[in-house]
């Protein structure tokens, strides 16, 4: 088993001491693979919304039963992941490949912590790829020759983008990249969209500060329904719709639901 990881930016030269979004997603999944930076900034999150670990697990079980629905129900068998994050139990690959050894995915990711952590952390074989690259870079991404040598692009793929378009400004397009990724895709690909959002305009505006500061200005911002609802265009939105995530066919494990939910992962999978 070899680790593959291919693009730059470079892994070496990890800037502990400004906050990655990456590492505080761990935090709040309860992982160790964080700094002093990241942890502080998480404290801070929690106290505008202190359901924010408990929203981080639900999210990460929403990836989960997703690609365990787009395998088994679907006969998805290329993923591509993007913005994502560092490894954690039950990756996109171990769920997919359970159903399907055969099954490919690509991670695709520009936090250099990312990519240090896939090259030595993830347990991968000829299936997989962590592709250094920034997500909004289409053309380069699905131009890669590694990408294009692993995910056969004339056959369905599913593109992910769970709990990443939130990082985006609006300057950059989320919605815009979204709709040139499934240009890429062929009939049958499926795309899995969800992002932080609020109706309370406090929140909104609290985090979005709080994480633009934390990055340096490299984040984007916590949105409302109706924004994140016009990414998926008039493509066919898969039962039952754009809803918070644990409501996303939920499996027989029980859910924990905060008692006040400031904020909520939001979105669905729309089948092109």
């Amino acid at each position: 088993m070899v680790v593959r990881v291919s693009g730059k930016p470079e892994t070496t030269g990890i800037d502990v001491s400004t906050p990655s979004v990456a590492r505080m997603y761990d935090w709040l999944l309860g992982g160790v693979e964080n700094y002093a930076s990241d942890r502080h900034e998480c404290e801070k999150l929690l106290e505008i919304a202190p359901s924010s670990k408990i929203l981080a697990r639900n999210n990460r079980a929403f990836l989960q039963r997703v690609v365990r629905v787009l395998a088994e129900t679907y006969g998805i068998r290329q993923f591509i992941d993007h913005g994502s994050g560092l490894p954690t139990q039950d990756n996109v690959h171990q769920i997919a490949q359970r159903i399907d050894p055969a099954a490919r995915v690509v991670y695709v990711d520009n936090d250099p912590s990312v990519l240090a952590h896939g090259r030595t952390t993830l347990e991968e074989n000829d299936n997989t790829l962590v592709l250094g690259a920034d997500m909004r870079d289409t053309e380069t991404i699905f131009g890669h020759p590694e990408v294009q040598g692993l995910i056969d692009f004339s056959q369905p793929v599913a593109a992910l983008f769970v709990s990443v378009l939130h990082c985006l400004p609006d300057a950059d397009g989320p919605g815009e990249l979204v709709r040139r990724v499934a240009q890429n895709l062929v009939p049958g690909s499926f795309l899995v969209v969800c992002q932080l959002v609020s109706d309370r305009a406090e929140v909104r505006e609290q985090v979005t500060e709080l994480m633009r500061v934390a990055t340096h200005g490299t984040w984007g911002r916590v949105r409302e329904e109706a924004e994140v609802r016009a990414f998926f265009g008039n493509w066919e939105i898969l039962d039952p719709g754009l809803v918070n995530v644990i409501e996303w066919l939920p499996d027989s494990r029980v859910v924990a639901r905060p008692r006040d939910e400031e904020w909520v992962e939001w979105g669905g999978v729309a089948r092109l």
